[in-house]
């Protein structure tokens, strides 16, 4: 047939028309992809005239083979070899792109991968050198018998006042995870991106590794001045080589937090005898349940068969597990519950155990919710102002463990620290309004009032600039008679910060006050967790599948860092 013996039937790009009449050596299609009814005439033996019209007219559909298809190994967390699978390379062959464009294979393509994480790095770099403030959080994550120190970097932009977030380091660390090691590497991530004088703060969890690698190798403050003999410093100098600078530290409130939820309040209800009772019989009959559901497909058919729901199983790397594992077995009936019990052959629970169950969730309930607050994108000025609420909240539940003072004891050292609390009155949604006390409130205003004169920027006090008018014309404008002009008010802390108060809550109001938006930049770019970095390693969970278990370090690290960082591929 004459069809058969046109090039156009056999065309890859053939589906981007259609085909309507043959006449003599020519025929005619017209292009689905354009607007209307387009026809176009080429020879039998030959599609160039058609291929001109696609990459004349429909460059949109011209796809770069290469980005897209890295965009999309990197954020669906594909294996590399993915570009040499039969089917994959059988789909990109159906998709038009410029001549002789050929997908990679697996060597070339991570060249090209290797050389876009190289540019996403230098446009970071690039990026920080213009932001003044930033912080960090740091942890180490293990997975496949490796460690991993992960690093995300945070800032606010001076511009549009939102946060961002990166992913700087998740490298392989050998041995034991000692302090002097923890720190080493954390300056080592900071120095390589340019950051030792511009972290204000490092946020990391409890671990006593972490809290003393900060308090042995963080940087003196500016107040600790000591004299020192030269020849002493000098005869010194091989001795301080070694001698780190790291940020100041902040504990993480979210895992502060967790562990008043579990083991203060478990210390808490085991003083007691009768408590200490009721306390043991409860968890360790949810225990039983849990252990039963979660071990036997039969059990966990039963649970669903009669609570029509699933129980959830506590699990000690995730906040809040205990609380929502205990709150879902809470919400059964006593009855469904003493039932479900009675079919999987354990013991039922006493009023008195049930009863305690509610009491125990109506009590956690303020500390799962300030946990949850603190966890999120939020910035550091929302640390105090949860606090307070979460003791009052506490307080005002009316039961044993209303009586418990944790959250005083565990944060004693930030509930008057002078950086949490200008990052509070800094913040336009709490301002002062979260004290009730009167004299702190005015303590605190005064403070940033302090704070807003050592940061008030040039542009408050203008130097006097010099006239520009010339001698020659010096003649001319005597003759002229002005009014003296009025002297320009010089600033006023107090009235800056007497206009803040009494302005809006809305977070751009800041641009209208300089000095404080230097102070909301400044002391809130951390934030109150470290839940960023946990993040960064669910990812890492992942990339790094015990199928990839032989991922080198460095390109798992790559590959998690452009996945997190959502870089644009070109």
């Amino acid at each position: 047939m004459e069809g058969e013996r046109c090039a156009f039937f056999s065309w890859k790009y053939g589906h981007y028309f259609e085909f309507l009449s043959a006449k003599d050596f020519n025929i005619k299609v017209r292009c689905t992809l354009c607007v209307g009814e387009k026809v176009l005439s080429t020879f039998k033996n030959t599609t160039s005239n058609l291929k001109k019209h696609l990459e004349s007219q429909h460059g949109t559909v011209k796809l770069t083979e290469r980005k897209l298809v890295a965009q999309y190994i990197v954020e669906e967390m594909l294996p590399i070899n993915t570009v040499d699978s039969p089917s994959f390379r059988a789909i990109i062959k159906k998709i038009p792109t410029s001549v002789n464009a050929e997908l990679p294979h697996r060597t070339t393509f991570t060249s090209y991968l290797e050389k876009e994480f190289t540019e996403m790095e230098r446009n970071l770099k690039a990026a920080l050198n213009e932001i003044d403030f930033v912080s960090t959080t740091a942890d180490i994550w293990t997975a496949n018998n490796r460690s991993y120190m992960g690093v995300t970097l945070h800032w606010i932009s001076r511009t549009t006042l939102e946060r961002h977030k990166v992913a700087l380091a998740c490298r392989r660390i050998r041995g034991r995870h000692t302090y002097d090691v923890i720190g080493t590497e954390i300056e080592n991530i900071h120095s390589s991106y340019g950051l030792l004088n511009k972290v204000v703060a490092t946020v990391t969890d409890n671990g006593s590794n972490f809290v003393k690698a900060f308090q042995e190798e963080s940087t003196p403050k500016d107040d600790d001045v000591t004299f020192s003999d030269l020849s002493e410093i000098l005869s010194a100098e091989n001795e301080s080589d070694g001698q780190l600078s790291l940020p100041p530290h902040r504990r993480c409130a979210s895992h502060t937090i967790n562990i008043i939820c579990t083991r203060d309040v478990e210390k808490h209800l085991t003083t007691n005898a009768e408590s200490r009772a009721v306390y043991r019989s409860s968890t360790a009959k949810c225990t039983a349940l849990w252990t039963k559901s979660s071990r036997s497909t039969l059990a966990s058919e039963t649970v669903e068969e009669i609570s029509k729901r699933k129980l959830l199983i506590p699990t000690s790397t995730r906040w809040n597990s205990f609380f929502d594992a205990v709150k879902r077995i809470a919400e059964i009936p006593m009855g469904e519950l003493n039932t479900l019990c009675t079919k999987l052959g354990l013991k039922c629970f006493k009023d008195q155990e049930y009863q305690f169950l509610h009491e125990y969730c109506m009590a956690m309930k303020p500390l799962t919710a300030a946990l949850d607050i603190l966890q999120g994108d939020c910035p550091y000025g929302t640390l105090l102002p949860t606090l307070e609420v979460l003791m009052q909240k506490t307080q005002a539940v009316k039961d044993d463990l209303s009586r418990m003072t944790a959250i005083q004891i565990r944060f004693a050292g930030v509930l008057d620290d002078k950086d949490a609390l200008l990052a509070a009155a800094s913040c336009p949604k709490f301002k002062l309004r979260w004290l009730r006390d009167a004299g702190r409130r005015e303590q605190v205003k005064q403070l940033l009032t302090a704070e807003c004169c050592t940061t008030a920027p040039l542009a408050n006090n203008p130097a006097s600039v010099p006239s520009a008018t010339t001698s020659s014309s010096q003649g001319e404008m005597d003759f002229f008679t002005f009014v003296a002009e009025p002297e320009e008010e010089t600033y006023s802390a107090e009235k800056e910060v007497m206009d803040y108060l009494m302005s809006g809550y809305d977070l751009q109001i800041l641009h209208k006050f300089q000095s404080i938006k230097t102070i909301f930049l400044k002391y809130n770019t951390p934030t109150p967790s470290s839940a960023p970095v946990e993040r960064l390693f669910s990812l890492g969970g992942l990339v790094l599948t015990p199928k990839r278990n032989r991922l080198s370090d460095k390109r798992f690290e790559k590959l998690l860092l452009m996945r997190y960082n959502h870089c644009n591929l070109t």
